[in-house]
């Protein structure tokens, strides 16, 4: 795994300094990252599961997209970066909201998103272990049953978007 400098951020979002993104999460500082949720035409929303090579939350359900702020970036660069390192598609971003760092959420701030792509989608293969279309009424299910197939930041992101 390559090098990963992620920028450090006070409760307030600004940068104090830089870090690999192994010491930040080993220290448990605040730092940034973005999650979009991609639907479909059908208003179906996109899951990931994530790889067995990942090192937290290994196969496990999560959104359609998500990763680190790089150090010297934004939010709103990052978030099209990764919808296109994940997935391989490009589309129009909505923000919708942003979440304050927690224990919970890995001390990350994280700014959630939103696209429209029917796919077909090229998963990052060191990334993704597989990926489906899921319905809104099922994920809701699953959240409030606490489904632990479901990374816990997921659960928190549907139940804010959801407006729970």
């Amino acid at each position: 795994m390559h090098a990963e400098y992620l920028d450090i951020v006070d409760c307030s979002d600004r940068i104090t300094g830089q870090k690999l993104r192994s010491e930040i999460h080993a220290l448990g500082l605040r730092h940034r990252a973005v999650h979009i949720l991609v639907f479909n035409d059908l208003g179906q929303l996109f899951l990931q599961k994530r790889s067995l090579k990942k090192d937290l939350n290994k196969g496990l359900w999560d959104t359609s997209a998500a990763g680190h702020v790089d150090a010297g970036e934004d939010y709103d660069s990052c978030a099209p970066r990764e919808l296109a390192e994940e997935l391989g598609v490009a589309a129009p971003l909505e923000a919708l909201f942003k979440l304050e760092p927690t224990i919970a959420l890995g001390m990350e701030f994280i700014q959630v998103y939103r696209c429209r792509h029917n796919g077909p989608f090229q998963m990052a293969a060191d990334e993704i272990d597989e990926g489906n279309w899921f319905e809104l009424a099922e994920i809701d299910q699953r959240v409030q049953e606490n489904d632990v197939r479901l990374t816990e930041t997921f659960r928190i992101i549907w139940n804010n978007y959801r407006g729970n």
